[in-house]
């Protein structure tokens, strides 16, 4: 599979909660896949009855340098190939909706972020992952893998935990937070208190509210499952997973040879375990 042209639609997603009820309406027209018979800006603008001005505003929002680069990327997401006719409509749906998600995982990364978080994941002295609900599978998940490579990391998925454990946090210690909304408050509570106890901080979410900017050092976006059709079908942990494995290969590549060893290492040390009790 190639990735050409990233697709506008998870950008317009990201930035959605932040937006005021004009542009928020401007977003719906554009996230229900509507494609415009003409999309100059003047007849954009007539059409959903809103000044240029608003139009182009929004399109900055969503992280364009203006309107006519939004259009672009936005009419280039609307082309699709057509679907086989051999395979059941249910099937399509599962594989069209995961195919979705990882156009937009696409569209939204940024490669310069990952090294700089992997580089954070290397420097840290230990890193503290959590998540709540499907986003504690993920972070579990994170913890497994990231363990076999000799990175000292702890999981949790408790409320209670997190708010006890982000009090001892220091300099030394990374703590990363997993959630699609970012909205729990008692989760970013846990991520504002370790930032202020000095330790970095990673949220991984499909939000890019500037709210998010004081407890976060970095703000990594995955898609939002809110406004995918047929995104009841992906289990809700998916966008977190396929970040887990962005970040995982980058931190990989890094003192490749060394890492590869160790994760050599406890494959051999799980093997042996398995045939001394068998």
């Amino acid at each position: 599979m190639q990735y050409k042209e990233k697709s506008a639609i998870p950008l317009i997603e990201a930035a959605y909660p932040g937006m005021t009820q004009t542009e928020k309406t401007i977003a719906k027209w554009f996230l229900d896949e509507n494609e415009p018979e003409d999309s100059a800006l003047k007849v954009m603008a007539r059409k959903l009855a809103v000044s240029e001005a608003t139009l182009v505003r929004f399109a900055k929002k969503c992280g364009f340098k203006g309107y006519r680069e939004f259009i672009y990327q936005y009419e280039r997401s609307l082309s699709a190939s057509k679907p086989d006719p051999r395979i059941n409509e249910s099937t399509l749906q599962v594989l069209d909706a995961y195919q979705d998600l990882l156009t937009k995982s696409y569209s939204l990364i940024d490669e310069e972020q990952i090294c700089r978080v992997a580089q954070m994941i290397s420097d840290a002295g230990h890193v503290f992952v959590s998540g709540l609900g499907s986003s504690g599978i993920a972070a579990r998940e994170m913890a497994s893998r990231f363990m076999r490579v000799g990175v000292g990391i702890e999981c949790c998925t408790d409320v209670d935990t997190m708010r006890m454990l982000s009090v001892f946090r220091s300099a030394d210690d990374l703590v990363i937070g997993l959630s699609l909304s970012g909205a729990r408050k008692e989760f970013r509570e846990y991520l504002g208190v370790a930032k202020e106890r000095g330790a970095r901080t990673l949220l991984v979410t499909s939000t890019s509210q500037e709210s998010l900017a004081h407890i976060a050092d970095e703000v990594i976006l995955v898609p939002s499952l809110l406004h995918m059709n047929h995104g009841h079908f992906i289990s809700p942990q998916f966008p977190l997973l396929v970040m887990i494995d962005i970040l995982y290969a980058a931190f990989m590549r890094q003192n490749r040879d060394f890492k590869n060893n160790l994760h050599r290492q406890t494959l051999d040390a799980l093997h042996k375990n398995h045939r001394d009790g068998s």
